[in-house]
């Protein structure tokens, strides 16, 4: 009898047809979440004038579906680890595409703001569960590349999301948005089919069986023999406390990449609501605004993928600084009211430096924290983003409602850009000088 473990077969083997399939199935996952979050973007402009919202109301609006995203993070990874990754995935995408779905009917701001929260509990829920799970089956060397073409998935949402709306709510009114969420309750079935369920988990279950059956269809697993025994290393070390993410000359990157974190998030989802609305009041026609929810979302795309080929070459602080730098400048002429072209451009940029940032955000933490204390240091700075997604929308509303010219809008959303610059830019100087002291004691 052989002990095989699964971590070591699939990181020193192939990235085959089947891990392929879960690579898609997740993006595809994604691609609905997106979907989602952005579509009430989309309608925002709609709502404010069907039913008179104030736009301090109509972020607060937009901030219930953020506030369900942060609980169903906290719960519905917790269940996961209990029930299973492909359960936890299962419940999430049902609970979210249901409640998007009935959002259509919402006929009320407060039923409206359920039905969002509801959406935002499955849609906080799937992701870190669908990013775990495909963490599980992609070799190592591969991961960065798999995470960043599965995240680009939740830009293509939005980009559908964006498409939809030019194609539909200038005749058949913000309702049939949420309605096209029936159509992806088609693929539960596909994935209760063919999404598997973590090695991990089913070997810590005894289910060996199970673990065989879906072993035996990678491409590592040649030679399997029924009286062969799967086991699972673990790879993440004893949960840490916060105070050890101070530790060892790291308070002051640590406290640069919350701040980032923050303003990263804030940033996403205060463009994600408002920048539709704004440039409708700019003067600019409802299929321009539209597009360029479009155009922030291809942006953020190729931001995630670039960005992690950058930061490969020339190490992820001086890319992460380059791209706030270029958030800070594009968001800020944008206010400007360029021609239309010129408008699509710099929301691409801007897409690119904020939204596909927040992967490079998420490397960079996994780069400072050892191994005993990187999941600490990723829930504590995901959860300083969390807050920064809900104050974004909400912040935006305010700042709307104060009636300032379209240049100062844009001027003061570029600010947490210019911070989150800053930021980065002190942890990049921390860490060289970090590496630098390192070196030189080794010598």
């Amino acid at each position: 009898m052989r002990t095989i473990d699964v971590n070591d077969a699939i990181d020193n083997h192939g990235f085959g047809r089947f891990q392929w399939m879960v690579v898609a199935l997740c993006a595809l996952l994604l691609i609905v979440d997106g979907y989602d979050v952005f579509v009430a973007g989309a309608v925002l402009p709609t709502l404010i004038a069907e039913w008179g919202l104030s736009k301090p109301q109509a972020g607060a609006l937009q901030a219930w579906a953020l506030f369900g995203m942060m609980f169903g993070a906290l719960s519905l990874g917790q269940l996961a680890d209990k029930i299973g990754r492909k359960k936890g995935i299962i419940i999430s995408f049902a609970i979210f595409t249901s409640a998007t779905l009935l959002t259509g009917f919402a006929s009320t701001p407060d039923q409206f703001k359920v039905f969002r929260f509801l959406a935002g509990l499955g849609c906080g829920g799937l992701m870190p569960n669908a990013v775990a799970l495909m963490n599980e089956y992609a070799p190592k060397r591969l991961r960065g590349t798999m995470v960043a073409l599965m995240f680009s998935g939740y830009s293509v949402g939005g980009m559908v999301a964006a498409g939809l709306g030019i194609a539909i709510i200038p005749q058949f009114g913000w309702q049939p948005m949420f309605f096209v969420a029936a159509i992806p309750l088609i693929l539960l079935p596909v994935m209760i089919w063919r999404l598997p369920e973590s090695l991990g988990f089913l070997i810590r279950q005894g289910e060996q069986a199970k673990a065989k059956r879906i072993f035996a269809e990678l491409a590592t697993s040649s030679g399997l023999r029924e009286e062969d025994k799967l086991v699972f290393s673990e790879t993440k070390g004893a949960s840490a406390s916060v105070l050890e993410l101070f530790r060892h000359d790291r308070t002051l990157r640590t406290l640069m990449l919350w701040v980032s974190f923050f303003c990263c998030l804030l940033l996403v989802y205060l463009l994600s609501s408002w920048l539709p609305k704004v440039l409708q009041e700019a003067g600019y026609a409802e299929k321009a605004s539209l597009l360029s929810l479009f155009s922030l979302n291809f942006g953020g795309m190729a931001g995630a993928i670039a960005g992690g080929r950058l930061g490969d070459r020339f190490g992820l602080p001086k890319v992460v600084v380059f791209f706030f730098a270029g958030a800070s400048i594009s968001i800020a002429l944008i206010g400007y009211n360029p021609p239309s072209l010129i408008l699509f451009g710099l929301v691409f940029v801007a897409g690119a430096t904020t939204i596909g940032t927040q992967i490079l955000l998420y490397a960079s933490v996994a780069q400072l924290y050892n191994l005993s204390t990187r999941s600490t240091g990723l829930g504590w700075a995901s959860g300083v983003g969390r807050i920064g997604a809900i104050v974004g929308p909400t912040l935006g509303g305010v700042l709307l409602a104060q009636q300032l010219p379209l240049q100062q809008n844009f001027l003061i959303f570029a600010v947490p850009a210019v911070i989150s610059t800053l930021a980065m830019l002190v942890f990049a100087v921390s860490n060289a000088r970090r590496a630098n002291t390192g070196q030189l004691a080794a010598a």
